[in-house]
Parts: structure tokens; C-alpha cells; sequence
């Protein structure tokens, strides 16, 4: 016997996607075996590319990974709202027809990544946010709440606080500083008021996110403007994680996950202090794959 399942993490830039396939073992005494196909796709995020965009990727997922899958987990960054999670439950169950379908916000798929059954988690990718669920089952959230509203923290505030660094200089009669010259450069940008033109174009938010690490890398060099950027997101982020945690409780584990806070130590450094739970054991950083909690999620859909 075969069970297919299939874990998706739709993020603000891209889809990972894994079909699962437990091939339970024949003969006595047979262990059952695992296989995985893995894709990253475009974002399928209905917020950041519309319900033709993210039809598009979901129906090239579709192919990919093939028939027979009996259970799809979804956990998708901006899933908030019941209507917001209906529309992508309806365009999966067009292209997985048959199968139990789940839709979540992806920081549900973090903390069962980390097998974890109670926990808070920190996001910080494109946008930010905190979530968590207690011991008896209760939950709280903060923050998520789009880049017009909210995600202080995330990529596009951080590349946005730099843009306003570079008008400060700029109407300030100052020469660009590393920090400036280096997003000058990026965007082929002739200077901040260019740059600014630029930034009203174009106004997606993964585009500009992109340009994070450039950063939060020049904080980790010295560069003072970078560093006042990146402890303002670490001010930001670990704000999130505290008000989570003090509506569930102190004591338990804390995940920071996205790619801001697992690939920049720094920056993940100062939200642990600044989190300053009594016990900093409690943090740790996402060691496995978000789409690997959507997969879990996904199998017990069809567990008995």
C-alpha cells in the first residue's frame, strides 16, 4: 500500500512543495519506506499574485508531483481570513480532486516542523509575524498584517527604512553613505530621489525584500546606518514574539523562522536578547524545512 500526501509553504516570494510517499514494507517484518519530490515554484501568495498567478503555480504543481495524492496541507503567509483560505482550498481541490485538503497560516506549519505540539513561533521573511499555541490549546497571534499595515521586521521594512535613510541623506546634503551607495548600486539607481521613483513603480514587496541581506550583511560589518535599521527590526520583531508569549505563557519554546532570522545570525542574535525569556534555551532557530511541518500536517489528515 502507497499514501501520498503533499506539504506546501506558500511564502510572499515562493512555493515548496513536497509530495510525500509512504510505501508501507511487504513481508514480515518489512519496514515501510519514504520518498519525496520536492519543487520550488513562483508564489502562489493570493496577496501578492492574485488568484490567476497563484492558479498558475498551483496548476504547475499539479504536474509536477502527479496523481494520487489523498491529503494537501497549505500553509500559506497571509492565510488569515476563512475566505482568504477558501479560495485556496477551492483551487486545490480543482487540481487534487478527491483528496482532504487543509488550509493554514504558515506559522502553524513552522511549529509542527519543529515537532513541536505547543510553542510560539517568530516569522521574519518578506513581511513578519508571531503566533503560538499553548499547552491547553489556546492560541494568539500579533503582527502579519500585510506591508501597508504592518510586518515591521521583515525584508520590506527593512529595505524601506534604507530607501528613508537615503532621502535622509540626500535632502540632508550629505554624500551617500556605504549603506546608500551600496542600494544605489543594486537598483541602478543614479540617486535617492531616483531610487524613491523607483520604489513607487515597483511597489511589490518580494522584489524589495530581496534586497535585505544587503542590508543587514553591512550591519554585520560596522556600517552605522545598517546597524540602526537592524536593531529598529529586531526591536520590531522581538516586540511580536513578547506579546505572544505573554498572553500564553513564559515558558514555552520560542521558533524563529524565515529567511531573515535564519540566515542572519546577527540580527537573530539581538531578538534573542531582546525576547529575554529566563530561560534562552526556549529559542532556537527553524532547523527544518517549513513544508516538512505541511507534510506532517498533511499525513494526518488520513491517519485513522
Amino acid at each position: 500500500m502507497t499514501a501520498a500526501v503533499l506539504g506546501l509553504h506558500i511564502g510572499g516570494s515562493k512555493t515548496h512543495a513536497v509530495r510525500s510517499d509512504v510505501h508501507s514494507g511487504s513481508g514480515q517484518g518489512a519496514q515501510p519506506s519514504e520518498a519525496h519530490v520536492e519543487i520550488t515554484e513562483a508564489s502562489a501568495n493570493l496577496s501578492s499574485v492574485g488568484h490567476q498567478g497563484a492558479d498558475a503555480v498551483l496548476r504547475r504543481i499539479a504536474a509536477a508531483v502527479g496523481d494520487g495524492v489523498e491529503a494537501v496541507c497549505a500553509g500559506a503567509a497571509g492565510a488569515d481570513t476563512p475566505a482568504s483560505r477558501a479560495v485556496l482550498s477551492a483551487l486545490l481541490t480543482e487540481y487534487f480532486p478527491g483528496a482532504r485538503i487543509e488550509v493554514v497560516h504558515d506559522t502553524r506549519i513552522v511549529l509542527a516542523a519543529a515537532d513541536l505540539e505547543a510553542g510560539a513561533v517568530l516569522v521574519a521573511g518578506t513581511g513578519s509575524v508571531a503566533w503560538g499555541r499553548n499547552r491547553e490549546g489556546r492560541e494568539a497571534r500579533s503582527g502579519g498584517y500585510g506591508y501597508l499595515l504592518g510586518d515591521e521586521g521583515g525584508g520590506y521594512s527593512v529595505v524601506r527604512d534604507a530607501v528613508r535613510e537615503a532621502l535622509r541623506e540626500y535632502y540632508a546634503g550629505l554624500e551617500p553613505g556605504t549603506m546608500v551607495s551600496a542600494l544605489l548600486a543594486a537598483t541602478a539607481s543614479a540617486d535617492a530621489l531616483q531610487l524613491m521613483d523607483l520604489f513607487y513603480a515597483k511597489p511589490e514587496p518580494d522584489h524589495w525584500a530581496g534586497l535585505a541581506p544587503l542590508v543587514l550583511d553591512l550591519a554585520v560589518e560596522g556600517d552605522p546606518a545598517a546597524l540602526r535599521i537592524q536593531a529598529e527590526a529586531a526591536h520590531s520583531l522581538a516586540t511580536l514574539a513578547r506579546q505572544v508569549l505573554g498572553e500564553l505563557g513564559l515558558d514555552l519554546p520560542l521558533v524563529m523562522a524565515g529567511g531573515l532570522l535564519v540566515n542572519q545570525q546577527q540580527l537573530a542574535g539581538a531578538v534573542a536578547r531582546k525576547v529575554a525569556v529566563e530561560d534562552a534555551s526556549l529559542i532556537r532557530i527553524q532547523s527544518q524545512a517549513p513544508v516538512h511541518g505541511a507534510v506532517k500536517l498533511a499525513r494526518q489528515l488520513i491517519q485513522p
